[in-house]
C-alpha cells in the first residue's frame, strides 16, 4: 500500500478513537466535590450534578463573599484553596461586620449581599442573604420608620406598578427603600427570581431589599419601628 494512503488510514483510525472515546470524568468529578463542599458550608449551589451551572455559581458568589474572595463565580485557585481549607467562613452563619455599630440594629453589608438582626446583648437573632441595588441605598445609618407619608410596615405593599406582591415590607429610609421578601407576581403567585440568587449580584433590586419568605419575616417582627438599620460596604 502506498505510504500516503496508510498514513491516512492511521490517522483516521486515531481520529475516530479519540470521537468514540468517552468523555473523561475529571470535569464533572471537580465540579461535583466543589458542590458538595457547598453544600456543606450552607452556600447552596444546587443539585451534586458536576456541572457548574447558574444555581452552582450563585454558590460560589456566596462562598466568596463571606470569605473576604473576588466575587466572580468561579472557582479561581484562591477560591478552591479556601473551599478545601481546614477551616472557612460557612455562608449561612457569618460574622456581624466589624464597625456596623453597637445595640440593637439591623445589619446590611452591600459587598456580601446579607443581612443580620443583631440583638441588645451582640447575639445574632437571625441572618440571611439578600439582593440590593448599591446604586440607590448609600451605607450609613437609617432606623425603621415611616417617610414621605408611607407607613413604616405594610404586611402586603404592592410595587408601583401594581403588579407585584411585596410581603413583609419594613420601610426604613425614604421614600421607598424597604425589606420585602422576593416579590410575587399577582397573577400567578410565583416568585419573580428564586432564591438561590439571594446573596448575589445575578438579580439587582430597584432599590429595596430582598429576602427569603422566612428572613422578611424575621425582619417584620424584629424590625420595629425605630430600629436602627446601619448599612455598610463591608
Amino acid at each position: 500500500m502506498p505510504r500516503r494512503p496508510l498514513l491516512l488510514l492511521v490517522l483516521g483510525g486515531l481520529l475516530a478513537s479519540l470521537l468514540l472515546a468517552p468523555a473523561p470524568a475529571s470535569a464533572s468529578a471537580f465540579a461535583a466535590k466543589a458542590q458538595r463542599a457547598l453544600n456543606r458550608l450552607g452556600c447552596d449551589a444546587g443539585p451534586v450534578d458536576g456541572s457548574i451551572g447558574a444555581h452552582t455559581r450563585a454558590g460560589i458568589v456566596r462562598f466568596q463573599a463571606a470569605n473576604g474572595l473576588g466575587q466572580d463565580g468561579h472557582l479561581t485557585d484562591a477560591t478552591r484553596r479556601r473551599l478545601y481549607a481546614a477551616a472557612q467562613v460557612r455562608c449561612d452563619r457569618r460574622p456581624v461586620p466589624r464597625h456596623s455599630s453597637t445595640g440593637r440594629r439591623i445589619v446590611l453589608s452591600q459587598r456580601q449581599n446579607y443581612v443580620w438582626l443583631v440583638r441588645a446583648g451582640g447575639g445574632v437573632a437571625a441572618q440571611g442573604p439578600m439582593v440590593d441595588n448599591p446604586s440607590v441605598l448609600g451605607t450609613g445609618s437609617h432606623r425603621v420608620a415611616s417617610y414621605c407619608g408611607r407607613a413604616a410596615k405594610i404586611r402586603s405593599n404592592t410595587d408601583a406598578g401594581g403588579s407585584l406582591w411585596l410581603p413583609y415590607f419594613t420601610r426604613f429610609a425614604p421614600c421607598g427603600v424597604g425589606f420585602h421578601r422576593v416579590p410575587l407576581s399577582r397573577s400567578s403567585g410565583a416568585q419573580i427570581h428564586p432564591d438561590w440568587m439571594l446573596g448575589t449580584d445575578l438579580k439587582e433590586s430597584h432599590g429595596c431589599i430582598r429576602l427569603s419568605r422566612r428572613m422578611a419575616a424575621a425582619v417584620w417582627d424584629f424590625g420595629s419601628v425605630g430600629t436602627p438599620v446601619v448599612v455598610v460596604r463591608g
